[in-house]
């Protein structure tokens, strides 16, 4: 019986994506192809993600290989890409339906430190009861230490966890593990199909207690 749902946090409850971030600064053509390269896709940004960097760190490193006219472009998408917050639509309405059901909920999210400033201008979370961040705990996913580091922080059993997350490769770590997943792609309507059975089971189980 699935009693929690794993969310991750890029791409299911906020929307990550870099060339929006790079347009809104008003940077086209070939200075905003370089700044996507050196900042979002080069491997330096998941070292925020794993912890073995600090924001301070990667800019340093970012104004030794920018022209000096990137450089405080480049700080604002690493220092405040975030701002404004692009919510994924109809999530936050489906997490609180889940939450008065009363399903735990629970986020794991390959972010850097600085997710702590952020998270709470996320209105989701509001009911979630936990969460795990990468870089805190410097693993990954799809390692499967960080998923096994949720589960012994919250007390958490596998096989009653439904994980959702953008990535294939991580919902195929989860479900190694034991975990029940579903890849989002955007889609929250096909979310709540994939959740649906689940939802009149906890229904259904609620009713019996109700009885007895």
């Amino acid at each position: 019986m699935i009693k929690h749902f794993i969310f991750d946090m890029g791409n299911v409850l906020i929307w990550f994506r870099p060339a929006y971030f790079i347009e809104q600064l008003n940077i086209h053509g070939d200075d905003a192809a370089l700044l996507k390269r050196a900042v979002f896709d080069a491997p330096e940004w998941g070292h925020l993600d794993d912890g073995s960097k600090s924001e301070d760190e990667l800019c340093r490193h970012l104004q030794a290989v920018l022209p000096e006219h990137l450089h405080a472009p480049m700080e604002r998408l690493i220092r405040a890409w975030d701002e404004p917050l692009l919510h994924v639509a109809g999530m936050t309405e489906l997490i609180a339906e889940l939450k008065a059901e009363g399903f735990g909920l629970y986020l794991l999210s390959n972010a850097s430190r600085r997710q702590h400033a952020y998270w709470l201008r996320i209105p989701a979370s509001a009911y979630f009861d936990g969460k795990l961040i990468s870089a805190d705990v410097k693993m990954v996913k799809p390692n499967p230490e960080i998923y096994k580091r949720l589960f012994d922080t919250f007390s958490l059993r596998p096989e009653e966890c439904f994980f959702i997350d953008d990535a294939p490769q991580n919902i195929q770590a989860a479900e190694y593990l034991g975990m029940k997943g579903h890849v989002f792609d955007g889609d929250v309507a096909a979310l709540r199909r994939a959740i649906e059975g689940i939802r009149k089971d906890r229904a259904q189980q609620d009713a019996t207690k109700s009885h007895i």
